[in-house]
């Protein structure tokens, strides 16, 4: 159980201030779809997209047992990173 506060809090952390929950702040203030289904879609994409990142890492781990994932998962958020200052400086 323990584990599962682990994951929850991990994500909920990441996820706080990107740029998924500012597209959906931004979604908001549209008088045309009611709150709750800006809410429910916002969520529902969530849900899909960790359902995909589980599955994703499911089968990594079926088929790249030799390879160390978790070293990947780090060199790609350090590329990502040095991408995302790239383009800040690059106009």
């Amino acid at each position: 159980m323990a584990s599962i506060f682990v994951i929850f809090f991990s994500v909920f952390l990441a996820e706080l201030g990107d740029k998924t929950q500012i597209a959906t702040l931004l979604f908001a203030p549209n008088s045309k779809v009611s709150p709750l289904s800006i809410f429910l879609a916002s969520a529902g994409a969530l849900v899909l997209s960790s359902l995909i990142a589980v599955l994703a890492g499911t089968l990594a781990k079926t088929y790249l047992q030799q390879i160390p994932l978790k070293l990947i998962c780090g060199i790609c958020f350090i590329l990502i990173g040095m991408w995302t200052i790239y383009n800040y400086y690059k106009g």
